[in-house]
């Protein structure tokens, strides 16, 4: 389905972090309110909506929902785990191209932290023994030290890359996690180590958010704000995995590489672009040894060629495609259902020139990149018109 009269009309999100004393529901409406300000529009001119949460009870998003109003709209409960956010968007944007309505709402909040207090261990009950007890923090971890034994990786790598992180999250208010001073790949590597080579900084925090994207059509957000540059999705790419060997031991999490590259293949056709039209990205850094196989699986240098694009400092503000400007999951946070969302707030702001000290110079094309599970994987792409 060709998505090119499809824009984002507006965006908001509420700071992630530890919001004890804030109920998910005030988290979700001060998210969706935010949104629709920043649309121009109220409650009644949305159409349809798609709520993103990985946990809950049955009917949350409908009861979520009624804080906005009580005007029929159909609501649908969109799930792919760290995905649910950009696959909430994704429903949404469809939503709008194929006619259904000329306004959709995408909302998706969680408190991860809540979920936290509760134990457990593991992953739950997974699809066989070996997913169901070790957890992500592990799995996440041989990827690293395949890497390391493959590549001659080092931990320094991965210490850099969340450092940038760090640091890009301190240029943003709505991120949880934003350091006083520079952080140092020292500092990175210091850390309480979690998961050998991965250390405490080079994960993302526990925390809690809500995040919302409202999309029309192109000529709705000309005459909404015509103040302003429109910002239209130009492709969204869903796909599920397919076996390869090695499964058992990186599938479960994240997923096998043919995964990535393929869905953002995809992405790519669809929008008649390629890697190098991209002007930023945002992708699934849960860990920070993620970021560095998506600098190659996203197309952005060959296989093998991560480390050199980090070393050159590519992919920092100021650099040739500067990834995770908002500090990504490892600090901007990642409470599950929302993260999609904050991403798509992000590419929205870039692409519209109001990114503050974090702006990206002529932005013009952004990624966004998630996968769930392991299972799930989503690349959407955002241009400035």
């Amino acid at each position: 389905m060709k998505l090119e009269d499809v824009a984002v009309l507006g965006v908001g999100m509420c700071r992630f972090g530890v919001h004890r004393d804030t109920t998910l529901t005030e988290l979700a409406r001060e998210a969706g309110l935010k949104a629709l300000e920043d649309a121009g529009l109220g409650f009644r001119d949305v159409g349809e909506a798609f709520v993103g949460y990985m946990q809950g009870l049955p009917m949350l998003g409908i009861k979520i929902m009624k804080e906005f109003g009580l005007t029929g709209l159909p609501v649908t409960h969109v799930e792919n785990a760290s995905a649910t956010g950009l696959v909430a968007f994704r429903e949404a944007a469809h939503a709008v191209a194929s006619g259904r309505c000329d306004v959709a709402l995408a909302l998706g909040f969680e408190k991860m932290t809540e979920m936290a207090w509760g134990g457990g261990g593991g992953r739950g009950i997974g699809r066989d023994a070996i997913d169901s007890v070790i957890l992500p923090a592990a799995f996440f971890a041989l990827w690293a030290m395949r890497r390391m034994h493959e590549r001659g990786t080092r931990p320094e790598h991965f210490a850099r890359i969340a450092a940038k992180n760090w640091n890009h999250g301190a240029k943003n208010p709505l991120s949880h996690r934003q350091p006083d001073h520079k952080v140092t790949v020292s500092e990175v590597l210091a850390s309480p180590m979690i998961a050998e080579p991965l250390t405490a900084m080079m994960a993302c925090p526990v925390d809690d958010g809500a995040a919302c994207a409202i999309l029309g059509r192109r000529d709705l957000a000309q005459r909404l704000r015509p103040e302003r540059p429109r910002v239209s999705v130009i492709a969204s790419a869903l796909q599920t995995e397919t076996y390869t060997p090695g499964h058992t031991f990186l599938g479960p999490v994240v997923g096998p590489a043919s995964m990535t590259r393929d869905t953002a293949r995809q992405a790519y056709e669809q929008a008649g672009v390629d890697p190098s039209d991209v002007s930023l990205a945002l992708c699934h850094d849960a860990f920070a040894n993620e970021e560095l196989e998506y600098y190659e699986l996203l197309g952005f240098c060959p296989e093998g060629d991560g480390e050199k694009l980090l070393e050159e400092g590519a992919t920092q503000l100021g650099g040739r495609i500067p990834f995770n400007t908002d500090g990504g999951l490892i600090a901007r946070g990642h409470p599950g259902g929302p993260t999609g969302l904050a991403q798509i707030h992000e590419l929205a702001l870039q692409l519209r020139g109001e990114a503050g000290p974090r702006q990206v110079a002529n932005a013009r094309i952004g990624l966004a990149h998630l996968v769930g599970g392991g299972s799930v994987c989503t690349v959407n792409l955002l241009k400035r018109n």
